[in-house]
C-alpha cells in the first residue's frame, strides 16, 4: 500500500519499523518533500554524507531556515519563549568551532578509555542479578543505569535524583521529534528549566572546589584566553549529561534485541572474542542505531544525487536509512558483526557535528554487550519488546530476557 511507504511521522506502522519505508524512499523518492511542513527528507547514504559534510549547510535551524509554517512559528515561540541558551549542537562556525574546541580539550579519548574498568564494574554489578534468576529486564537493570552512572561519574554529578533526571531527559528528547506538539515543546522547555536549576548550584560549588572530573576540566579549560561562559557551561553540561546517557541506553537496548534475534551472530562474536568488539558495535549501530535522523539547512542550492536541495529549506537526513543503503553496505538488512566497512555507519553523523561522545558510547556498548555475549550462550525473549514511540531517537524501552 502506497501510504505505508510514505515518510509519515504519525503512522504507527512506520514508527514501529521505519526500514521498509526507508528502502522505498531510497529507490523511488530519494528527496521526499513532506506534505505538512514541506521539509525535504533525504534517504541515500551519499546524499546524507554530502549534506552533513558540506560547509554550505547550517545546523542553526532557527537562524537559517526560511520555510517555517505559521503553525511551526507558534511552536517555536512555545519552545524558545523562556530564552533557553543554545548548545553547540545547534550552532555553526565560528561559535561551534570555539565551543567544540574547548570541550574537546577536556573530553579526550584517553580520558574516556580510563573509564573502562569502571564501566566493566558497573556492567558486572548490573548483570549479577541474572545469575540467580536467569531473567532480566535489560533496560531498567542495565541499559539505563550503567550509562547514567558513567556520565555522572565523568562529570562528578550527584545521582540521588536519577528518576527526575530520566524524566527530564525523556521530555527534552521528545522535543526533537518532527511531530512534536506545542504541549510537548512546552513540557521540554519546563524540563530544561528544571535541569538548569539542578545544574547551576552543582557548577557553582565545583567552581570553588575543582576536582579530577570533566565538569572541573570544562570550568578550567582555556584556549587563546577564551573560556566557557556560565551560560555556555550550563548548556554544554546539560548536553553532555543528556546525550551522554540517552543514546547509549538505546544503543544497548536495540543491540541486545538484535543479538537475541540473531543467535548465529552471538556465536560468531563469542568465538572471535574481544578482537571483534569494536566492529561488532559499529555493525549494531549501523543495523538499528539509536539516532535515526538529524536536520540541516542548506545555505545555497545544494546538488545531490537525488536532485537539488533549495537554500533555506530544512533537510531531514535519515541516518537510519543511509545505514541500510545497499550501494554502501551489501546485504544491508542483515546483521553481520564481522562486516567489512561497518565503521562507515552514520549513527554518529559526520562532519563537524560528528558526535563528541562517540568514543564513550562505543566503549559502553563494547563492555556491556561483549560481557553478555561471553557470559551467556542462550538468550530468549520472555515477552514482546516494547518500543518508545519515537523516530529521532529510536529505542526499546522494555526488554525482558532469559539468559542461560
Amino acid at each position: 500500500m502506497r501510504y505505508d511507504m510514505r515518510y509519515d511521522p504519525l503512522n504507527p506502522d512506520f514508527r514501529a519499523n521505519p526500514y521498509p519505508t526507508y528502502a522505498w524512499l531510497r529507490e523511488h523518492e530519494p528527496i521526499h518533500r513532506t506534505d505538512a511542513a514541506g521539509i525535504r527528507v533525504v534517504s541515500r547514504y551519499a546524499d546524507i554524507a554530502k549534506v552533513l559534510r558540506s560547509p554550505d549547510v547550517s545546523r542553526d535551524i532557527d537562524k537559517s531556515a526560511t520555510d517555517f509554517t505559521p503553525e511551526e512559528l507558534v511552536m517555536r515561540d512555545a519552545r524558545f519563549s523562556r530564552g533557553a541558551a543554545k548548545s553547540m549542537l545547534m550552532l555553526d562556525p565560528p561559535d561551534h568551532t570555539r565551543l567544540r574546541g574547548l570541550v574537546s580539550k577536556a573530553f579526550t579519548p584517553r580520558a574516556i578509555e580510563r573509564l573502562r574498568p569502571r564501566v566493566q564494574q558497573l556492567v558486572d554489578e548490573a548483570l549479577s542479578t541474572v545469575d540467580s534468576s536467569g531473567e532480566i529486564e535489560l533496560i531498567d537493570a542495565l541499559a539505563f543505569p550503567v550509562p547514567f552512572e558513567v556520565i555522572s561519574d565523568l562529570l562528578a554529578m550527584p545521582t540521588e535524583r536519577s528518576e527526575e533526571l530520566r524524566n527530564w531527559s525523556q521530555a527534552i528528547t521528545l522535543s526533537l521529534e518532527p511531530a512534536a506538539t506545542v504541549d510537548e515543546l512546552v513540557a521540554a522547555q519546563q524540563a530544561v528549566e528544571q535541569l538548569i536549576g539542578f545544574l547551576i548550584p552543582v557548577i557553582e560549588e565545583r567552581r570553588h572546589n575543582l576536582g579530577d572530573d570533566l565538569l572541573s576540566a570544562l570550568i578550567a579549560v582555556e584556549e587563546g584566553g577564551e573560556r566557557l561562559s556560565l551560560p555556555e557551561l550550563i548548556s554544554t553540561v546539560a548536553l553532555l549529561y543528556i546525550a551522554g546517557h540517552e543514546t547509549t541506553v538505546n544503543l544497548i537496548g536495540n543491540s541486545a534485541l538484535a543479538l537475541c534475534q540473531n543467535p548465529d551472530q552471538r556465536t560468531l562474536w563469542r568465538d572471535r572474542g574481544v578482537a571483534l568488539d569494536s566492529n561488532a558495535v559499529d555493525e549494531l549501530l549501523r543495523f538499528d542505531g539509536p539516532v535515526q535522523q538529524t536536520i540541516r539547512v542548506p545555505l545555497i542550492d545544494l546538488e545531490v544525487s537525488g536532485g537539488v536541495l533549495p537554500a533555506g529549506e530544512r533537510v531531514l537526513t535519515l541516518l537510519g536509512s543511509g545505514n541500510r543503503d545497499g550501494d554502501v553496505f551489501s546485504d544491508p538488512d542483515a546483521l553481520h558483526l564481522d562486516r567489512e566497512g561497518a565503521a562507515r555507519q552514520l549513527a554518529f553523523a559526520q562532519g563537524i557535528h560528528y558526535c563528541l561522545g562517540a568514543a564513550l558510547a562505543r566503549l559502553e556498548g563494547q563492555v556491556a554487550l561483549g560481557t553478555m555475549v561471553r557470559r551467556w550462550e542462550h538468550w530468549e525473549l520472555i515477552d514482546e519488546p516494547r518500543w518508545r514511540d519515537r523516530l529521532t531517537i529510536r529505542g526499546v524501552n522494555h526488554l525482558r530476557m532469559s539468559l542461560r
